[in-house]
């Protein structure tokens, strides 16, 4: 069998063509025979054939053209679907009716045709024409004997068991796409409908989640896989945390705006999103937000290749400004983004101008002369050193790169004119007890002091000469996003696929989490608000464990926590102690004063800040004690601008443990 489908499939298509015309002929003219059977009976089977030879060369010569016509031909057998089942019943219609009018105008009164002859002839030809092609469907899908097996084993059919969540069409689609690729074999639907509940649908049953249990034990499931894409976050939420008490893996199907997009297909399966485990459904963007500050504009984003800087380019560049200038101090990452959105602007079509920058923030010559050739209208500042641990040790380069890059990022933007200068800050500026968080934390203070400077005179400017702000600058802090580099969700995933352990640093650590397509979103959105030197905070939800969550992980690959009252599970959680600098909880606010806005998820607080002209002393104490290789002073400048700041040990620069004498 297998021989002789590998046989037919390698046909040459014109091959297969004149074959599957010569079976329809045959096939027509067996409908036509049966039709007189099923009218006159079986005593004299070969009558039809002497009394209405001319029929039977009718039939096809009718019906052939017409199956050309409506292109029953063109469909490929192994992915026949319900088009071609509708173009099968207007062909053999259409044809029923033209052989009907030819009786009628042909009057043989020898030989008197019965007028059921021809309902006969079209029910029969759609049973035989279609049935053949929907047996040979499953003849080239490799379950020609499926249906004849009560219950296949797994050895001869193989296969991983896997039931399908949703019994929609997503599911549907899911199931025939698993049946093609064989490498898992659908064995069960389970549904929310009560309606279906028991009932069979593409030869599968259907189970309510309440009866998962008895599901598991009648087919052997060994995973769920989750059809709901259009489902909300807050009822995938309910799902998974049911399915958690199961011994099953659990993975997902990619979500509607991925489909929609086509991005990605049905048969996709990817691992369960960590967002649907937050269940927080976005809120709606505000298309008037949205376009302000980017539609038809010239916008700038620094740190482009980066998880932010990137999600950031992607959602500009749906918004369609007239220039979409990309600036990053790495190659790759300057070059994976750039070629996926060249790629993306050519099929839609769109006009924006796009332009990959190779350039570093730490360059303020290079920012002056890139905003003022373009003449940028808005600048999102994403260029920023974010892993604490890293910072922790080195530490001048993270006050060069996110304090002194901001400070030329911003000055360069006042001296070009820029309309709006929106920083991407993060929740660990607030009463930091790290260096990232406090080199974060004086970037706002710098967009502070200079926003309530009508002509400020700029940092390392010997000339003391004033500059008209005409630039207003907002803030953005948020905090985790997830799939970020970095973050702790593809570090589980990877600690799972390995067999474990998980590590966590502290069974109490919290985090709160944002998906990195809202939190763009809402940054572009948060910029256009405001009149100048606006903190606005995002609404991250509820904070997460990071524990549950990496249990939650476990759990949903189908595995087991170890520990000391399971010592028979799969996978242990490590609990490794607190890095350099990591806080245990994170804040978005500093004081208590904060009011709402126009938009719901968007907050915006009222932080104290210092004078452009006293900032710009402490910065000249800071570049002086990092020349020096003096962390000491660098300390203590960090402490007496930042408030709140208050670092846990040491400050100490790798390469200054190097140098300094034993």
């Amino acid at each position: 069998m297998i021989r002789s489908r590998t046989f037919l499939l390698g046909l040459p298509r014109r091959t297969k063509r004149l074959l599957q015309v010569s079976v329809d002929v045959v096939l027509v003219c067996m409908a036509l025979w049966l039709s007189f059977i099923v009218r006159l009976g079986v005593d004299n089977p070969l009558q039809p054939l002497y009394n209405h030879p001319w029929l039977f060369v009718a039939a096809p010569v009718i019906s052939i053209p017409l199956f050309i016509r409506f292109g029953m031909y063109r469909a490929v057998m192994r992915y026949f679907g319900n088009d071609a089942l509708v173009a099968i019943v207007k062909a053999v219609s259409l044809s029923s009716l033209i052989l009907s009018l030819m009786v009628f105008w042909y009057n043989d009164h020898k030989a008197i045709l019965p007028r059921s002859v021809i309902f006969n002839y079209w029910w029969l030809s759609m049973v035989i024409v279609g049935g053949l092609r929907l047996a040979m469907r499953q003849y080239f899908m490799g379950d020609w004997f499926n249906a004849f097996q009560r219950a296949p084993s797994s050895d001869r059919e193989g296969g991983l068991k896997v039931a399908v969540y949703g019994a929609g069409v997503a599911g549907n689609q899911l199931v025939a796409a698993l049946r093609m690729g064989r490498s898992m074999r659908p064995v069960a639907f389970i549904d929310d409908d009560r309606n279906i509940a028991d009932r069979v649908i593409a030869g599968l049953q259907v189970f309510s989640p309440k009866h998962i249990q008895r599901m598991i034990d009648v087919t052997g499931a060994q995973e769920i896989l989750l059809a709901l894409p259009a489902t909300s976050r807050s009822r995938r939420r309910e799902i998974l945390s049911y399915l958690e008490g199961f011994p099953l893996h659990v993975r997902s199907v990619p979500n509607f705006a991925a489909l929609a997009s086509g991005q990605v297909k049905v048969s996709d399966i990817q691992e369960v999103d960590i967002a649907d485990l937050l269940g927080r459904d976005a809120v709606p963007a505000q298309e008037d937000l949205l376009a302000q500050c980017v539609t038809a504009k010239c916008v700038l984003v620094t740190g482009a290749g980066g998880s932010i800087g990137s999600e950031l380019c992607r959602q500009i560049l749906a918004l369609q400004p007239s220039v979409l200038i990309m600036l990053d101090h790495s190659e790759f990452n300057l070059y994976s983004i750039s070629t996926e959105l060249e790629a993306r602007l050519l099929r839609k079509g769109w006009m924006t101008k796009m332009l990959p920058t190779l350039g570093t923030v730490r360059d303020q010559a290079k920012l002056f002369e890139v905003m003022s050739a373009w003449k940028v209208d808005t600048v999102y500042h994403a260029a920023a050193y974010k892993h604490v641990p890293m910072v922790e040790h080195n530490i001048a380069e993270g006050v060069r790169n996110n304090i002194i890059g901001t400070v030329n990022t911003a000055q360069a933007a006042l001296r070009a004119g820029v309309a709006n200068f929106v920083l991407i800050s993060t929740d660990k500026a607030v009463r930091p007890t790290n260096v990232m968080g406090s080199t974060k934390r004086i970037s706002e203070l710098v967009l502070q002091a200079l926003s309530r400077e009508v002509a400020p005179v700029l940092f390392a400017d010997h000339a003391n000469v004033s500059r008209v702000n005409k630039t207003r600058f907002t803030m953005v802090r948020f905090g985790n996003v997830l799939g970020s580099s970095g973050s702790v969700i593809p570090l589980f995933h990877s600690q799972i696929r390995k067999g474990g352990p998980l590590t966590v640093t502290h069974p109490q650590i919290t985090r709160y989490f944002m998906t990195i397509p809202e939190a763009a979103q809402l940054v572009i959105q948060a910029g256009s608000m405001g009149a100048g030197g606006d903190v606005f905070v995002l609404d991250m939800g509820e904070p997460v464990r990071i524990a549950e969550l990496a249990e939650k992980m476990i759990h949903l690959s189908g595995l087991s926590v170890r520990s000391e009252r399971n010592p028979q599970g799969d996978i242990e959680i490590e609990f490794s102690g607190l890095r350099p600098g990591e806080k245990l909880f994170e804040e978005l606010l500093i004081g208590d004063n904060v009011v709402g806005t126009g938009h719901p998820m968007i907050m915006c607080a009222s932080e104290d800040f210092l004078p452009w002209d006293a900032l710009k002393a402490r910065l000249s104490e800071l570049l002086v004690a990092l020349d020096t290789d003096d962390y000491d002073s660098v300390r203590r400048v960090l402490c007496a601008t930042v408030s709140g700041y208050a670092p846990e040990g040491e400050i100490v620069d790798w390469l200054y443990m190097q140098r300094r004498p034993d």
